[in-house]
């Protein structure tokens, strides 16, 4: 996973980015990751993460192979240990006036963030 942040900052970077913007998808790519290997690890061979900027927007995709969706619009108990950076994200990534979305794809399913570039 440090990997992974460290290329899509390195884009981000190179594309001349924001930086509050940037620091608001550096940690939504660190969260899916995270997820996809703790809840898809078992049944996916590779992680696919695509970032593109088009029109002034900024997508970036967690791919894997399972099916099941994440519970995006559902917050975390008050005493849980887990289970709140999904809903931060959401919520930073609304600040941001983007979107945080999931949908199957094939066999499996894409976490997408859409945020302004600006």
């Amino acid at each position: 996973m440090p990997r992974t942040r460290a290329r899509v900052g390195a884009v981000l970077e190179g594309w001349r980015v924001a930086p509050d913007v940037a620091d608001t998808l550096l940690l939504a790519v660190s969260e899916l990751v995270a997820n996809a290997v703790r809840h898809a690890g078992a049944v996916t061979e590779r992680l696919r993460v695509t970032l593109t900027l088009d029109s002034g927007r900024l997508q970036l995709e967690v791919a894997d192979d399972d099916p099941t969706l994440p519970p995006l619009d559902q917050e975390a108990e008050p005493d849980a240990e887990s289970g709140r950076g999904l809903m931060i994200v959401g919520l930073l990534v609304a600040e941001a006036s983007g979107d945080l979305t999931a949908f199957r794809r094939g066999a499996g399913k894409v976490v997408r963030v859409r945020i302004p570039a600006t």
